[in-house]
């Protein structure tokens, strides 16, 4: 979701410079790009179900020929892969477009699926991943000096549910979303810090827990039950106009995250442990948008699955910084936030 998230400026970019957009993606970010002003098509690829069945499943490769011939009836001139990977090369390959362009560095062989490569490395870890996509812009020519978010309009209905949600919230307090979980487990700040900052925000603070099913234990761990929890009772969309409507959402390097600083409401506290703050860390406003981590000099290890450390010092970055340093940072952006809305 967050690679969604961090390419909308550019489409909008090419929006802006009267460009036709369309935009292959799979399950995760499709909800974010249906409705979309960035966007004019669609293209959905069921990665999840053509998994599901398993990949040689003829069904399949049928769905993905009806899938290509519709993006190929629409002769492209450009295709740009912002991801860089083998799952992207293909769709590059074969969508016909007179210009498949691609930076150099790129992973499984993805620069096979390209016909132009530009020379920046996009992978820097001190440049944040949005403003490196815009070296696709500068190089056809573009404008690069508008960042623009966008998000797809909420519906009525996905409103009168988060009313529904909210109708037992104590609005006179700051409210405060918790979406303390992610997919991978290193990227997890450790759940007794959570449980500490939780115990200290729910005096003085409305605090709203979010997550899906598989995050319950978790979330009743660190003090979800006594608080309003929402887990598994909202999807993208709702999460959105939920977003919308809070004063502060702390999460760690997650798609949560992402969507919080997106929809451009909340002040948003984004707790790294094993990827680079600069390049993901929420963007725009420093005084608004706090993407912290420990400063160990073994961060960020980046693409590692597990601690590559041994002893005390394995998956060290998952335990700081330490709550009260988060807490000192709670109070001071609650406090100036609550003070500008």
């Amino acid at each position: 979701m967050g690679d969604i998230i961090f390419h909308i400026p550019l489409a909008n970019l090419f929006k802006k410079e009267g460009y036709e957009v369309g935009w292959v993606v799979s399950e995760k970010g499709y909800e974010l790009l249906k409705g979309n002003p960035c966007v004019d098509k669609v293209y959905f690829v069921p990665a999840k179900k053509w998994k599901q069945r398993g990949w040689l499943n003829p069904k399949n490769f049928f769905e993905f020929l009806s899938l290509l011939r519709d993006i190929r009836k629409e002769k492209y001139d450009i295709a740009i892969d912002c991801q860089r990977m083998f799952k992207s090369f293909y769709w590059m390959i074969t969508s016909g477009a007179k210009r498949r362009i691609i930076s150099q560095d790129t992973r499984e062989f993805a620069q096979l699926g390209a016909n132009e490569i530009i020379p920046q490395n996009l992978n820097s870890l001190t440049r944040h991943v949005v403003l490196s996509s815009f070296e696709f812009a500068k190089y056809l020519g573009l404008n690069t000096d508008e960042v623009k978010f966008t998000l797809p309009e909420t519906s009525d209905e996905v409103k009168r549910h988060v009313d529904e949600l909210l109708k037992d919230a104590d609005l006179s307090k700051p409210l405060v979303v918790i979406a303390p979980a992610t997919t991978r487990d290193l990227k997890h700040w450790d759940k007794d810090n959570w449980k500490k900052v939780v115990d200290e925000l729910q005096k003085d603070c409305t605090l709203i827990f979010t997550g899906t099913e598989g995050d319950r234990e978790l979330l009743s761990y660190i003090g979800a039950d006594n608080n309003l929890n929402l887990c598994g009772k909202t999807n993208l969309e709702s999460l959105r106009e939920l977003f919308s409507r809070v004063d502060l959402v702390m999460a760690p390097d997650s798609g949560s995250a992402h969507l919080a600083w997106a929809s451009g409401k909340p002040a948003v506290i984004a707790i790294f442990t094993c990827t680079p703050p600069k390049k993901y860390g929420p963007f725009g406003n420093d005084e608004k948008y706090i993407a912290i981590n420990g400063g160990l000099p073994c961060q960020p290890c980046w693409f590692t699955r597990s601690c590559p450390k041994e002893g005390s010092g394995n998956k060290l970055c998952t335990t700081v910084p330490k709550p009260d340093e988060i807490l000192n940072i709670v109070k001071k952006l609650l406090k100036k936030h609550t003070a500008n809305v």
